[in-house]
């Protein structure tokens, strides 16, 4: 059997390395630009003095606008190629931090970069596919699992906003993000090549085929718990380590980035151990652990450390499941698996949205943010039980006991 080293080196040498890593960068540093009003929200919330409930509909906008936009960009890549509607969307990305820069002036001003955001949430669809297309099928599962994990830009985001905002105002960093973006946008030019592996173009009904199929609703409303989660409580945590625990501004930022960086890098590591193990069977313990984590940090709400803790869990859970539900798709669609995922993929990140919202009006209306982690505990259950009841007809149609793949 082959080492790790040298099954990852021939990995490398099956596909084109360098799209693969352009395709990552591209989708990290979108990932950073997506999330930038959560991570910046202390210091906006400051400046325009936003109630709890103001402040969940300012989180949430760019979650549900990069949902919404995924489509769209996905439908432009197949008519220009999914390099040049990477270029294309770095272009818009460039053009809505220029607006933040020199616009945003009110919370009507705020709402609408929220939406111009959003344009930076379209890329997962169209990273993974270009990131994937120049592997064969074979390799395929791990090169989406390594463009995936573009998610720790989330983190680096995080990580570098709060303190150059409190340096140079949350505004100037729009501005600093207007001329970042061109780092990834030379990394494509130079180093990336259209994959050779889309021959048609996908009609409007082959796009939404899987959520005519309940298998399809299920996969989405899964995700909707795992990215959703991932990308929503991203975009929360800074607010609710400033309000909750009186942490500055920066450190608030700090404690997000371990979050985030756990979920990202677990991505790739859920994808493996579906592999091994199977990927309902990961779903499942994910699942579990995310229902219980998230009731646990509501209890927490007096604790810094155990809440700390708690998250690190639960997004390592988060992380591992986003990789365990793509590592069913092309099980289940094994012909159409790239117009699934992106399908699948926003349908799911709609479900990011609601998050900081629920937090706000938990707050706002119950004076305590407990409700909306119960909330959100309470989908992942009832997700849980999709996936045992679902899983009956999976493991007898289309994939071995356990989720994994089927033998030839």
């Amino acid at each position: 059997m082959a080492t790790q080293p040298s099954y990852f080196r021939t990995f490398l040498k099956a596909g084109h390395a360098p799209t693969l890593g352009a395709a990552f960068f591209y989708f990290a540093f979108s990932c950073a630009i997506w999330v930038l009003n959560g991570t910046m929200a202390p210091f906006i919330t400051e400046a325009y003095k936003l109630s709890p409930a103001e402040k969940g509909l300012m989180l949430s906008i760019p979650i549900f606008a990069g949902a919404l936009m995924r489509f769209p960009l996905g439908i432009l890549a197949q008519y220009i190629g999914r390099k040049n509607a990477t270029l294309v969307e770095m272009g818009g990305i460039s053009i809505a931090m220029l607006f933040g820069y020199f616009y945003v002036k009110s919370f009507s001003d705020l709402l609408a970069m929220g939406v111009l955001l959003g344009i930076a949430g379209a890329s997962f669809g169209v990273a993974l596919s270009l990131g994937s297309g120049s592997f064969p099928a074979k390799y395929k599962g791990l090169a989406m699992g390594i463009v995936g994990a573009g998610n720790v830009g989330t983190a680096v985001s995080a990580l570098l906003a709060p303190p150059l905002a409190q340096a140079f105002g949350w505004q100037t960093v729009y501005g600093f993000a207007a001329v970042a973006i061109l780092l990834p946008m030379a990394a494509m030019v130079i180093f990336a090549q259209e994959p050779p592996d889309l021959d048609k173009h996908a009609s409007f009904k082959e796009h939404i085929a899987c959520l005519f199929e309940k298998d399809g609703w299920a996969f989405s409303l899964i995700y909707a718990v795992t990215f959703g989660g991932f990308i929503g409580l991203t975009t929360f945590l800074p607010s609710y380590f400033y309000d909750q625990f009186g942490v500055s501004k920066v450190q608030a930022g700090q404690l997000t980035m371990l979050a985030a960086f756990m979920g990202a890098t677990l991505r790739v590591a859920g994808g493996w151990i579906s592999d091994h193990w199977g990927g309902v069977n990961t779903l499942t313990g994910v699942l579990v652990i995310v229902s219980v984590t998230l009731v646990l940090c509501g209890l927490a709400e007096n604790s810094l450390t155990i809440t700390v803790l708690l998250f690190l869990v639960c997004f390592a859970a988060l992380g591992a499941g986003n990789g365990a539900l793509f590592q069913l798709v092309p099980l289940r669609w094994p012909l159409s698996t790239a117009v699934a995922g992106s399908m699948i993929g926003e349908v799911g990140a709609l479900g990011g949205g609601l998050i900081p919202n629920a937090m706000g009006m938990s707050k706002q209306h119950a004076g305590t943010y407990m409700w909306g982690f119960i909330a959100f505990a309470v989908c992942a259950a009832s997700m849980l039980l999709l996936l045992r009841v679902m899983q009956i007809r999976w493991t007898r149609t289309w994939a071995e006991k356990g989720g994994r793949a089927r033998s030839a």
